[in-house]
């Protein structure tokens, strides 16, 4: 079967199409004009060009397609044009799947967030069943990914066979760009965090992920949205497990969210002015007042779906870092 894959030079999408591959698909990655293409290069996959904004360079591309993982996004915290969030992940969205339905394509799997999933209040991980609204949502990529979703779901109840994968924070290699949880590592591994806040995520191998995406093409049922996640970690623990991977003293400061937001203002203010994104954005530091855990159980239940230990995700993130010559 061929299968168009969108993001496919990026982190996520470059390791959904290494699955596909292993998997004896043939595939087809969207990619813009000039892009980085090294997380593809050394894969049997036809490239395409175009852009979500470009509609028939989306129809272009899904020609003779069977599926779709729609897998790119603008993953960015702090954003300086928030705009172009909201084109990238709404609007482009909604091109890929009318493109996609004009194309007579089987079944879609869309790659969505876990951000877009509610926490409890009372510190349990969250679900899929736990109530959220865009209220919710803290800075303008969770916003733009809150209503892609939504806009998801909407095609679905019209019919469309679409599943909704949300990945929690994938760990691996190939964060070419790299993503903010790809910076975070690279930063801790580089002994450039002194510090940590009291927060946590759920932590999974990026690989574990992409082979959720293919669990949900064949198994997901339309309409249903399954998080694809891992083990949770207050960043202390990640922290220390990358210190121990690395030979490096963890760090031992610990700090509050409002000792840490004035920095991040001025971090902002700087970004603007020298037009380079800064490490601390204060949309991180907002959602970094909650544990960002979640539960994979219906993906379990319902997929097959499993994940290995964090290590594992941690080691190979730094292992690739050091191939890249990020890290000594």
């Amino acid at each position: 079967m061929r299968a168009l894959v969108t993001g496919a030079t990026g982190f996520v999408g470059a390791a959904v199409a290494r699955a596909l591959v292993r998997e004896g698909w043939q595939v087809r990655a969207l990619a813009r004009p000039g892009s980085d293409r090294r997380n593809i290069q050394a894969l049997p996959v036809d490239v395409s060009e175009g852009n979500l904004a470009d509609r028939p360079s989306l129809e272009r591309a899904l020609v003779g397609c069977e599926a779709l993982f729609h897998v790119a996004a603008d993953y960015r915290l702090g954003a300086p044009d928030p705009r172009q969030l909201y084109e990238t992940n709404v609007d482009g969205t909604r091109n890929i799947l009318e493109a996609s339905r004009q194309a007579g394509v089987r079944r879609v799997v869309y790659t969505s967030s876990v951000a877009t999933v509610g926490i409890p209040a009372d510190g349990s991980p969250g679900s899929e069943d736990t109530p959220v609204g865009v209220a919710d949502m803290i800075g303008h990529y969770k916003r733009s990914k809150f209503l892609a979703e939504q806009l998801v779901r909407e095609s679905a109840l019209s019919g469309m066979p679409v599943v909704i994968v949300n990945p929690s924070t994938p760990i691996g290699p190939g964060d070419v760009k790299p993503t903010p949880t790809g910076q975070l590592v690279l930063d801790a591994a580089a002994g450039r965090m002194p510090a940590y806040v009291d927060t946590g995520l759920n932590i999974v191998h990026v690989d574990d992920v992409a082979a959720g995406h293919l669990l949900a093409f064949h198994r997901g049922r339309p309409g249903e949205r399954y998080i694809l996640g891992g083990q949770d970690m207050t960043l202390r623990e990640i922290l220390f497990e990358i210190a121990q991977l690395v030979g490096r003293k963890p760090p031992r400061i610990r700090l509050a969210t409002g000792v840490v937001l004035p920095i991040a203002y001025v971090a902002e203010a700087v970004a603007r002015v020298t037009g380079r994104p800064g490490r601390i954005t204060l949309e991180g530091v907002r959602m970094a007042r909650k544990r960002m855990f979640f539960s994979s159980a219906k993906a379990s239940r319902e997929l097959g779906y499993q994940w290995r230990s964090p290590t594992e995700a941690l080691r190979d993130a730094i292992a690739w870092l050091r191939e890249q010559g990020s890290l000594p």
